[in-house]
């Protein structure tokens, strides 16, 4: 039998550690952040603000998918198409570092991936986007708008769940 140490030893039960490392050699504790470390980023509980920032880009995704869909079923298949390939296109950068990929720590991305995966996530290109074409009146065309609000859904979705944008290393935003 090996000897305990500490507080286990005087007690008979392991006091609650406040920071450190643990045996699997990931950290415990600190600040609530996601910073990176050697088994990837950290996780901690939300905040209460960051509760309520996800909420609110939830509502904003729903707001934004009920706009492209009703784009789709007024305009036709073009519309839906695009509003369905720009929902999903923003995560195609992440094929930029795909040969990389195996080398990286869990939940990073290939560095030489982010610029790419930075710009495609930024909802105020999407956003102005859409303001130049509402600006413009009759002349929008239908299926780019559809195609601009799937994107800015999709980009919605993302920091509702939590997937922000990139470090230059590749980890997760703040």
């Amino acid at each position: 039998m090996s000897t305990a140490t500490s507080d286990t030893a005087t007690s008979g039960t392991a006091a609650p550690r406040t920071g450190g490392s643990r045996t699997d050699g990931s950290r415990t504790g600190g600040s609530r952040t996601s910073e990176p470390h050697a088994d990837g980023p950290r996780t901690a509980k939300p905040t209460a603000l960051t509760v309520i920032r996800r909420v609110a880009w939830l509502a904003n995704a729903v707001f934004w998918s009920v706009v492209a869909v009703r784009e789709a079923v007024d305009h036709g298949w073009p519309a839906g198409t695009l509003a369905l390939v720009f929902l999903i296109a923003p995560d195609l950068t992440f094929l930029v570092g795909l040969r990389d990929a195996p080398h990286m720590a869990r939940g990073q991305l290939p560095p030489r991936a982010v610029p790419f995966y930075n710009a495609a996530h930024r909802a105020l290109v999407p956003a102005v986007l859409i303001a130049a074409l509402v600006t413009v009146g009759q002349a929008v065309w239908a299926p780019v708008l559809a195609a601009l609000c799937g994107w800015l859904a999709h980009i919605s979705y993302d920091r509702a769940f939590g997937f922000g944008l990139r470090t230059k290393e590749g980890f997760q935003r703040d």
